[in-house]
């Protein structure tokens, strides 16, 4: 019978972690230590590649729960070190119940104990804990300063937590010393946070802030390998947009913000949308923050921060000819930036319009050899839908004959004969391919694309015969004998013999592999021809000079070679 305890049991912490994350955490049981059982949780160390603290929610309403500070747990998941915490806790069922009784009542005879005290002695107590407990302290701090409406104290304050000092050896926080750095810079997002929740969301925004631009200037100094000062920059981001939402300052002021924010040197760390403020910005606002947008691009065509927040901006508000503005100042010359605004116009509707700039891109392309082949596969479908078949096929020439490939070729192919002309385009191309055939290849170990256009047109006559003339590849070759080898057996026994003859010479499975089909395919010719006995006699010589290549011996066995 399966153990449980609370909706705690192992098939609960399968379902949650995953067979692989469950399955790591059982190499982890010797790892718990200092397990503290309380009324409704348990917590523990699990010593990882570091020491990470870990929870268990045992009765929480939508079930098991827990929490964990490694870097796969902070992302949300049920880790392997929650798995192995799990597991200590069932293997402990027995004496669970116990432990958690004593928790309630300790938790119990706390608060009455508590309660009993005069505030003096509250104070008296506090004091002494922050005397001693750093951390505890600094909130604290926090929220004193907050409460007597100190902006100047609370902006030294969260000064001290995002400053790397303290963790920094020669001014840098090693990987060691990162996560304590973190723990304490995160304190500025409740600060923060705590400010709007006071009424002093004006504040908090001109604190969440200064805080980004710190926690950024300090990014250069810490070793975030696990990327926890990208949460808190995604944190003090959420939290200055709430403030914002609280606050409703000017929409101007804040669009310029948003503007410099974004295509400054911070955004990486904290990731902001100035879409999402579109609430607090209002009609006013993003009419700024367009205007502004666009503003910069125009100042730094070339910039990418500049040129994807103005396209975001004017899709947002439905501009389609803002969008196609922007990119039309600047058209690669490949074509490419054309087919972009071809396909923006075909989403608002506006199909006709799509296709004459698609179209334009045509002549202002200085290289049809350079051209991007999405534009001309665009225009063909759109020529052919329109039942252009001519110019579909006038296209599909010129392309060809700018980049004489197999695909191109391939593609002139399907448009001629949709136009019912291929017989005629044929010869043309064909005359191509055979001039270029003549000149010395660009790859010298890739053969005639005349050879292979012949053999995907199944015309196995006419591509051997441009292979004798104009030379070919091994591939090309082999291809041949395999579309020649019914009709012509003397001719592909001659190829695979050919290619045969290197690869005894070399080792390894996959040589062992291209080996044997080639015997294979020899052994074919030589029935087709007649003489199975010279087959025989090949093929056993073969075994007796590479005996010593084992599974070479064995793939010839299972072929009953």
């Amino acid at each position: 019978m399966e153990r449980s305890v609370h909706g705690l049991c192992e098939e609960s912490l399968r379902a949650l972690a995953g067979a692989r994350s469950f399955d790591r955490g059982l190499g982890y049981l010797d790892a718990v230590s200092g397990v503290e059982v309380g009324d409704t949780w348990v917590t523990a160390t699990v010593h990882g590649t570091e020491r990470y603290e870990v929870e268990l929610i045992l009765d929480d309403p939508e079930g098991l729960a827990g929490e964990c500070d490694c870097p796969y747990g902070l992302e949300g998941n049920f880790c392997k070190h929650l798995v192995a915490l799990g597991l200590t806790v069932l293997a402990q069922q027995e004496t669970l119940p116990e432990q958690r009784r004593s928790a309630q009542e300790r938790a119990q005879d706390l608060d009455a104990w508590l309660s009993g005290l005069s505030r003096q002695e509250l104070l008296a107590l506090v004091h002494e804990q922050i005397a001693e407990d750093r951390p505890l302290r600094r909130p604290l701090e926090l929220r004193a300063a907050s409460a007597r409406g100190d902006l100047a104290g609370v902006r030294a304050r969260i000064r001290e937590l995002l400053d790397i000092g303290p963790f920094a050896q020669y001014g840098y926080v090693a990987y060691a010393d990162a996560r304590a750095y973190t723990d304490q810079a995160g304190q500025s997002v409740s600060a923060i946070t705590a400010l709007t929740a006071s009424g002093r969301a004006a504040d908090a925004i001109v604190l969440a802030r200064e805080a980004m631009r710190l926690l950024a200037e300090s990014v250069e100094s810490v070793d975030d390998s696990d990327g926890w000062l990208g949460q808190i920059g995604a944190a003090l981001a959420d939290a200055h947009l709430d403030a914002c939402r609280a606050a409703h300052p000017d929409p101007g002021e804040l669009a310029h913000w948003l503007v410099s924010h974004v295509l400054g040197d911070f955004d990486d760390l904290t990731d902001i949308d100035p879409l999402d403020y579109e609430d607090v910005l209002g009609e006013q606002g993003m009419a700024v923050l367009r205007e502004l947008a666009v503003g910069a691009w125009r100042a730094n065509r070339t910039g990418w921060a500049e040129k994807y927040l103005v396209e975001r901006l004017a899709k947002a508000g439905g501009d389609v000819d803002a969008v196609v503005a922007m990119h039309a100042a600047d058209l690669a010359p490949s074509g490419h930036t054309h087919l972009v605004i071809a396909g923006e116009l075909d989403t608002a509707g506006r199909s006709e319009e799509a296709l004459s700039w698609a179209e334009r891109a045509l002549p202002d392309v200085r290289d049809l050899a350079a051209v991007d082949t999405a534009l001309i596969d665009y225009l063909c479908d759109r020529f052919t839908r329109a039942d252009r078949l001519p110019d579909a096929v006038a296209l599909r020439r010129d392309h060809f004959g700018a980049r004489p490939t197999l695909f191109a070729y391939q593609k002139l192919r399907a448009a001629a004969r949709a136009a019912d002309c291929w017989q005629d385009e044929r010869a043309g191309a064909l005359a191509l391919l055979r001039a270029d055939a003549g000149r010395p290849q660009e790859l010298w170990h890739a053969g005639p694309v005349l050879v292979d256009a012949l053999l995907d047109d199944k015309d196995t006559d006419a591509a051997w015969h441009a292979a004798e003339e104009s030379g070919a590849d091994e591939r090309q070759w082999l291809t041949l004998a395999d579309q020649a080898r019914a009709d012509r057996p003397a001719d592909a026994l001659g190829v695979y013999l050919r290619l045969t003859e290197p690869l005894t010479r070399q080792t390894g499975n996959t040589v062992y592999e291209q080996l044997v089909s080639l015997l294979l395919s020899i052994r074919d010719c030589h029935n087709r021809l007649g003489t199975p006995d010279e087959c025989t006699a090949y093929v056993t010589a073969l075994r007796t000079a590479h005996k010593r290549k084992r599974n070479l011996m064995r793939l010839m066995d299972e072929h009953g070679l």
